[in-house]
């Protein structure tokens, strides 16, 4: 990767304070460390990004980053800190704010806090696969565990189809379908701006496997994924 495409690219990782479901949940310890330490050290161990900057609205969160080794340079503001706001509006908020700052980026990757499963290789894999297509984005997804055109709905109490035509096709006759990993995505600070989503038109998927891929919105998926981590790096 040339160091002229590194200095033109920031991570943001976004952390704000106000998870309900699970306390705490960015700063919650994690098979032994805080959950944000994983995103923040794959994104420094990739050697793609000019700054990993942590984005939050708590200053608990933001002295836990700062000691993982990221740059806190700014708090989010109260506009973008409510449950309504969106991952895009918080990345245009950094961008603005860098730029305002002299610090102008042309790429920004979005990693989650909540994200363990990421490594620095990983988002150095998908970077160099994202610059060498030209692509304007390039999201990481998943497939479906079972093909979505079979998908069964709950009608006045009755069991049935949504789409019947499809019951009797083959698995293998039907067209596979993804959905978004909740890891990372990366986007051209110019398409962001313009399309105002994380999936612009032009956008390359970058297809995860199962068991690398965990939604945490609830304690069971807290424990799951636990399990899953532990499992994948042989620790009991």
């Amino acid at each position: 990767m040339s160091d002229e495409n590194m200095q033109k690219t920031i991570a943001v990782i976004t952390a704000r304070g106000g998870s309900k479901r699970i306390p705490r949940k960015n700063i919650k310890e994690f098979a032994g460390r805080p959950m944000i330490a994983y995103a923040i050290e794959a994104a420094l161990s990739s050697g793609c990004f000019a700054d990993v900057l942590v984005s939050t609205d708590d200053g608990e969160i933001a002295e836990v980053s700062r000691s993982c080794g990221a740059s806190v340079p700014f708090m989010r503001s109260a506009a973008t800190s409510d449950d309504y706001s969106t991952t895009e509006d918080v990345l245009r908020e950094v961008l603005e704010t860098c730029r305002a700052r002299g610090e102008d980026y042309d790429r920004v990757c979005c990693v989650y806090p909540t994200a363990p499963f990421v490594t620095g290789d990983l988002l150095a894999e998908a970077y160099e696969k994202w610059v060498a297509s030209g692509a304007d984005a390039l999201v990481s997804v998943v497939a479906y565990g079972h093909p979505v055109q079979r998908l069964l709905v709950i009608d006045e109490d009755r069991l049935h189809f949504k789409w019947p035509e499809n019951r009797m096709k083959r698995t293998q006759d039907l067209q596979p379908c993804y959905h978004d990993a909740g890891q990372f995505y990366m986007i051209r600070t110019e398409a962001l701006f313009r399309e105002k989503t994380l999936f612009p038109a032009d956008t390359l998927p970058l297809v995860l496997p199962e068991t690398r891929v965990q939604d945490i919105d609830t304690p069971e998926d807290w424990e799951l994924a636990e399990l899953k981590y532990r499992f994948l790096h042989g620790e009991k």
